[in-house]
């Protein structure tokens, strides 16, 4: 007989994620409700617990995030004036069985919202987003003094 659920078995410590450092718990509720309710909507699942992809190169700051089935309607990207990036999103779904003697509606929701302090090269009035087969891609040029490439030295170790 096994002391410890299945759910704190498969905790995996993801310093990009998360405030705490191992937390058994995390897993728990969705490891019950999966098997409470195996017909729940994978989809807005996936939509409830969105990670973004925040990526850098020389001329952006671009953020990906994982959104599927959802309309750009469904989706708010805002810009504060201290540079902080807020993308948020809700999604409502209600699914439908009609057979010949019964009727069975489903109906989920998820809502995700994710915050990023942009750094003091983004140029937050220049910002485009868009949706592409359930992707979305969001940009934030650079100023041109980041553009430039910086100049490497090597640091001489003593000791």
């Amino acid at each position: 007989m096994a002391l410890i659920p299945r759910a704190f078995v498969n905790s995996v410590f993801d310093p990009f994620f998360g405030s705490s450092i191992f937390d058994p718990l995390e897993n728990l509720s969705v490891s019950l409700h999966d098997r409470a309710f195996p017909s729940f909507d994978k989809d807005v699942s996936a939509v409830a617990n969105t990670r973004v992809d925040w990526l850098e190169t020389p001329e952006a700051h671009i953020f990906k995030a994982d959104l599927p089935g959802m309309k750009k309607e469904e989706i708010k990207i805002q810009v504060a004036d201290d540079g902080v990036l807020s993308i948020s999103g809700e999604r409502n779904k209600e699914k439908v069985d009609e057979k010949d003697n019964y009727r069975r509606t489903e109906r989920s929701f998820g809502k995700f919202f994710r915050q990023f302090k942009l750094p003091s090269n983004a140029k937050a009035q220049e910002i485009s987003a868009r949706v592409e087969n359930g992707v979305l891609t969001v940009t934030v040029p650079k100023t041109e003094e980041s553009k430039k490439k910086s100049e490497v030295r090597n640091v001489e170790i003593t000791g």
